[in-house]
């Protein structure tokens, strides 16, 4: 036991060194406006580098995400019919299903299918 707790030790002082010494190693020394300006070509950029993000491109990334899982999801079920109690099979498929068919519809709701905007 106090071999286990020696050892754990070590590790602990070993890790905390390693982290100071990379922290230490790792701090710029010398601050350069052009090292720190979005373009290194040494010219002052004419606009901002940062633009707006659209927040409905990401809400249409996350709907494709969930698509596509649903599909990853979907494709197992068709090959285990074979290999499953036909009724509990139909059960969690339907169940399943309309979960998919709820979120599809919340989403509609929302207006998040909504392409024209």
């Amino acid at each position: 036991m106090l071999s286990i707790l020696t050892i754990s030790m070590i590790i602990m002082f070993i890790s905390m060194i390693v982290m100071f010494l990379a922290s230490i190693l790792s701090k710029k020394t010398i601050k350069d406006r052009e090292k720190s300006s979005p373009f290194e070509c040494g010219f002052d950029p004419k606009s901002s580098s940062r633009l707006p993000f659209s927040l409905r491109f990401f809400l249409i990334t996350i709907i494709f995400l969930i698509f596509d899982v649903e599909i990853a999801l979907i494709l197992p079920i068709i090959l285990i019919i074979k290999f499953s109690n036909l009724l509990m099979w139909t059960t969690t498929s339907i169940i399943f299903i309309w979960i998919l068919l709820m979120g599809l519809y919340h989403e509609w709701n929302q207006g998040m299918l909504d392409w024209s905007n």
